[in-house]
């Protein structure tokens, strides 16, 4: 008898729970809301979980920038364009990585070697951008088995100095001074130097740009200018 018992329990039990939840139900209908039962669910309910941020994408190399400054670096400074192309595309990646103007690193190099990858000074500077291993031993010893010769090291090095001397010198000018040694020089010659360059660089740039839009429009003008052509052919010979 006693499971019977516990049967019925059950039963009691679960019919007033039932009851429960519709009093429940009714009081909430006297008061003007509706029941939970009835209720729409929540927009944080139903929303979809929000999709993962995607990560950040490098920023794309601006080929008519670059390819404007290959153009002035190999006139200049005789060096073959897939060369120019590689010091420059470096100076662009490592410019945006560390968070300094691309053109101003490749005016460095410029002043520094020439674009001669295996310019060595007196003084013990190495590479494109005159790179003085003992003294950035520990960032060198991040690279272990690298060579300071390599350009894409001896670019991503150099620009890193720069970027330390251009925080610590608080301008473009007195970084420059502290990237050559000279902060003591009173008339900054070696930034002003570096400054040209750079200006120049620029100026090729402009120059590049003005060209492509050049190019963009000729078509359109060449056919105007047959459209006119053939008109005044067909006035001639009527």
């Amino acid at each position: 008898m006693k499971p019977a018992l516990d049967r019925r329990a059950a039963i009691s039990l679960a019919a007033g729970i039932v009851l429960c939840g519709v009093a429940g139900s009714e009081a909430e209908l006297a008061r003007g809301i509706a029941p939970a039962s009835l209720r729409a669910p929540s927009a944080a309910a139903i929303a979809p979980p929000a999709p993962a941020s995607a990560p950040a994408r490098p920023k794309p190399a601006p080929g008519r920038e670059i390819d404007a400054l290959v153009e002035a670096v190999s006139r200049k400074y005789r060096v073959s364009q897939s060369a120019a192309r590689e010091f420059v595309a470096t100076a662009y990646r490592e410019g945006w990585r560390l968070g300094v103007d691309p053109v101003l690193i490749v005016a460095v190099m410029a002043i520094e070697s020439s674009f001669n990858p295996v310019a060595e000074s007196e003084g013990g500077a190495v590479g494109l951008m005159q790179v003085i291993p003992r003294f950035h031993a520990d960032k060198i010893a991040e690279i272990p088995g690298a060579s300071v010769l390599d350009p894409h090291l001896n670019i991503q090095l150099g620009t890193r100095v720069l970027k330390e001397y251009l925080l610590r010198g608080g301008t473009e000018i007195a970084g420059l001074q502290l990237y050559n040694g000279s902060s003591g020089d009173a008339t900054n010659a070696y930034a002003m130097r570096v400054l040209r360059e750079k200006e120049r660089l620029q100026e090729a740039i402009r120059r590049g740009f003005g060209k492509r839009a050049s190019s963009d429009r000729e078509p359109t003008a060449t056919i105007a200018a047959d459209k006119i052509t053939k008109q005044n052919g067909v006035r001639q010979a009527s």
